[in-house]
């Protein structure tokens, strides 16, 4: 549908009226991107930048940015702020400056300005080498300080950073120098070159800029590039032999004429070689010649024409130049050998010529060292030289023999030498065999040969009858008769003929009931022997096995007596008495002289008695006891013949033997208990000891024993007491009191000690004699010490008088007695005056003797 062109004139009178009605906005001074520059290293996506403007009527602006369609857009803005951002990189060698299209609108009007915006440099551009590669040829003659090449590089960045300098790196600085500035690569002063050494130089040089900064930071970047120096060669070496030294071999098959070897030199400047020229100075004698262009050198007579095993020749070289004249020379020597052909391999020579076998005897274990002089071995190799040297050795069982020498050049005589003599055995080998065996050392044909030897050997003496085992163990009956086989000993003697023969025979305190047959090892006991293992049990002794020349060994012989039961079970007495106490059994034994159980093992039974249900007897100990039934003498009496509670009884002692013995005794038993025995101790220990009369004595003894140490201490202690004290105390009597006897019926009790202190079973009596002189207090009514002992008889001298005067004084004598308290006497006149006066007159001399005129004291 077409439009109303009166509308459309409508419209834009009144857009014009409008337009004519409000002002443009504009850009202020200071947002509008006047004179505005950028560095190339700024970061996309920064904000570089901030447009500013204003509308006349207030109203709000809004901002845009457009570039050229042939260029990038490189910024963007935000409509609204006018916040421009970088959205593309900068690149100030590419493109220096950006031009683009700011504009501000307030919806109706739109003001645009085209502005200019400089991209500044940054160090971002590295030096660029041109015109590369770098090579240049220089001859190796070149003066030192000459100019080879220039190098040059650019840096597209401006100011410092786009300046360039020129380095070498370390390992070339010392041949090669580069100015810094100018780039030109030169010959250092004082260095060559050598085509010799290198015929090329790769020298690294190295361009820097002069630094600037990137991205915040001051950087120097730099780039390299390479420059070959091709040294070219010049004539000013002399010739070069190759693959010296130079040896040569001429065998004893060689032709007249054939080659020996070629020298081989080249022109020491390679890189234009002149012709080299070969000649023969001196040494050959006319033998050899040697080709002057190829450097073959031949032989020219016979190897059986030349005199000398070696010849050292002297080949001497020469430069031609490309002229035709003689340059440079050099000369080598060269060492020509003449070579005997490995044709011949060691051969074995015996007596008569060449030999494979050689045989020796020989007795066993020779001494260490000995050398077997039977062997008469010779060893050649024809060939001359390294050819004719070879080894020696001893193939077979090793280290009993060894081989002199060990290494031979052309011939020796061959020597066999005992290295282990022990191993050198006739009763572990009889023959020894071993192979000689001759093998070249240096040739590459190693040609070998070999020769069997073969030693028989001859037996000694050299071994002692062994026997099978070191003991030997036999049990015979005890009742086996005489010359019964006991057991057969065995030793063995290796060495053969009579040398092996054994002899045996025995010896040792056991060995006189037996005998051995000195052959066959055979022990057998002696015909008058009589065997009693009772009496002993066990023989031990020694055997003896003895070849003829007196080389022996022993063995130990066990014989062991095996028991038979030839004894039967005996009592002490035919006729035995026994006191039984109700509830104790008594005990019966009997013993049986066999030395091994069963035999000596006994069982009792009781075989007769009456009546016969009164006792039981256990069967291996032997002991009777009163049936349970029986408890006491009221139950016995009516069962005992006559009242008296008196049995007889038959027991029997039999062993456990096979045939088994027995023996009986007769055996009276009388009965009582306990109440009548507690009626007086001594029937009742004399009851209780009246099976066993050793208890008794053993009793009495160890009472006496007591008895006599008691007495030893105290008078030992009083002794003691006395010589410490060096006092003379008046004469007293110890007398043991005894107490008074019971009221009732008199009782002897045995063994029994009252646990009193000691001195409580003694009283110290004073002597009623010597009441006034020494001061006693003792009353008339004391009863009388026992009679002293009788005394020394008096000594030869008279006594001295006593002195005259009123108050006289005795020496106090020491006496008495120990005794069992007894009850009170009544006084006897004291007996023996003049024997206490003799011994108080040798007490008395024996004191003025010690010290005249010492006071006693009491």
């Amino acid at each position: 549908m077409g439009r109303d062109p009166r509308a459309a004139v409508a419209v834009a009178l009144l857009r014009l009226c409008l337009a004519q009605a409000n002002f443009a906005p504009h850009f202020l001074d200071s947002g509008n991107m006047a004179l505005f520059s950028l560095p190339e290293d700024t970061p996309v996506g920064s904000h570089v930048y901030t447009l500013n403007g204003t509308d006349p009527e207030g109203d709000p602006v809004s901002y845009h940015i457009s570039f050229d369609p042939s260029t990038r857009s490189v910024f963007s803005v935000d409509p609204n702020f006018g916040n421009i951002t970088l959205v593309e990189e900068l690149d100030r060698e590419r493109e220096d400056e950006i031009e683009a299209v700011i504009s501000i609108s307030d919806g109706l009007n739109l003001v645009a300005e085209k502005v200019t915006i400089l991209v500044t440099d940054a160090n971002d551009e590295a030096p660029s080498f041109i015109r590369e590669p770098y090579m240049v040829q220089v001859p190796e003659d070149i003066p030192p300080g000459s100019s080879l090449i220039k190098v040059h590089a650019v840096d597209k960045d401006t100011g410092s950073g786009g300046s360039v300098t020129y380095f070498l790196q370390s390992a070339q600085a010392t041949v090669f120098a580069v100015d810094r500035h100018s780039g030109v690569l030169r010959l250092r002063a004082g260095a060559t070159l050598d085509y010799e050494k290198a015929r090329a130089h790769i020298v690294t040089v190295v361009a820097k800029d002069g630094g600037g900064r990137l991205r915040g930071a001051d950087v120097v970047l730099s780039a390299t590039t390479t420059v070959t120096v091709n040294v070219e060669d010049v004539q000013d070496m002399a010739p070069i032999f190759v693959g010296t030294p130079y040896y040569g071999y001429v065998y004893e098959d060689t032709l007249p004429g054939s080659e020996v070897l070629t020298v081989v030199a080249m022109d020491g400047d390679r890189g234009k070689p002149n012709q080299i020229l070969y000649s023969l100075l001196n040494g050959s004698d006319g033998a050899f010649e040697i080709n002057e262009t190829s450097g073959v050198i031949s032989v020219m007579q016979s190897p059986a024409q030349l005199r000398r095993d070696v010849y050292e020749l002297h080949v001497q070289v020469t430069e031609v130049s490309s002229a035709g004249v003689p340059a440079a020379q050099a000369m080598v020597p060269v060492t020509v050998r003449i070579v005997d052909l490995n044709n011949h391999p060691p051969t074995f020579y015996g007596e008569s010529g060449p030999q494979n076998r050689f045989e020796l005897s020989m007795y066993e274990h020779p001494p260490q060292g000995e050398i077997l002089r039977g062997l008469k071995i010779t060893v050649n190799d024809s060939d001359q030289g390294a050819n004719a040297k070879f080894n020696l050795r001893l193939v077979g069982p090793g280290g009993i023999f060894r081989v002199v020498p060990l290494t031979v050049l052309n011939e020796a005589q061959v020597t066999i030498i005992v290295e282990n003599s022990a191993a050198i055995d006739f009763e572990k080998s009889k023959v020894l065999t071993f192979k000689l065996l001759a093998i070249e050392v240096s040739t590459p044909e190693k040609f070998s040969s070999t020769a069997d030897v073969v030693i028989q050997l001859l037996d000694t003496n050299d071994n002692v009858p062994k026997f099978t085992s070191h003991y030997y163990i036999a049990r015979i009956p005890e009742n086996a008769p005489g010359g019964s086989n006991v057991v057969a000993v065995t030793a063995v003697d290796p060495d053969t003929g009579p040398w092996g023969e054994v002899k045996y025979s025995i010896y040792g305190p056991g060995a006189d009931p037996f005998l051995i047959h000195p052959s066959t090892g055979l022990i057998y006991t002696q015909p008058w022997a009589s065997l009693d293992a009772e009496a002993t049990a066990r023989y031990n002794f020694y055997v003896k096995a003895e070849d003829t020349e007196g080389k022996y060994s022993l063995a130990e012989v066990f014989v062991t007596l095996l028991d038979v039961n030839d004894h039967s079970p005996q009592f002490g007495k035919s006729v035995q008495e026994r006191t039984m106490v109700l509830g104790t059994p008594v005990k019966i034994e009997a013993t049986d002289q066999d030395a091994e159980e069963p035999n000596n093992l006994v069982d009792y039974s009781i075989t007769h008695a009456e009546p016969s249900n009164v006792f039981d007897i256990d069967a291996h100990t032997g002991e009777i006891r009163l049936k349970n039934s029986i408890r006491s003498l009221d139950a016995l009496h009516n069962m005992t013949p006559g009242g008296d509670f008196t049995w007889s009884l038959e027991v029997q002692a039999k062993d456990r033997g096979s045939p088994s013995f027995s023996t009986t005794a007769l055996l009276k038993i009388d009965v009582t208990d306990t109440e009548t025995l507690s009626r007086s101790p001594v029937a009742a220990f004399l009851m209780q000891t009246k099976d066993n009369p050793l208890k008794a004595v053993a009793v009495l003894a160890g009472l006496m024993a007591i008895i006599v140490a008691l007495t030893v201490l105290i008078s030992t202690a009083t002794f003691w007491r006395n010589k410490k004290s060096s006092r003379v105390l008046p004469v007293r009597r110890v007398l043991r009191q005894r107490p008074s006897p019971a009221p009732r019926a008199v009782r002897v009790e045995w063994l029994r000690f009252r646990r009193t202190k000691a001195a409580a079973k003694f009283a110290l009596k004073e002597d009623p004699s010597n009441e006034n002189e020494n001061g006693n207090n003792n009353g008339p009514g004391s009863p009388p010490p026992p009679a002293a002992p009788a005394p020394p008889p008096a000594p030869a001298a008279a006594p001295r008088a006593p002195r005259a005067g009123p108050a006289r004084w005795a020496v106090p004598t020491v006496s008495g007695s120990l005794s069992p308290r007894q009850p009170p006497r009544s006084p006897q006149p004291e007996a023996g005056g003049p024997t206490q006066s003799a011994l108080v007159s040798e007490l008395r001399q024996k004191f003025e003797k010690k010290g005249v005129g010492n006071k006693a004291h009491f």
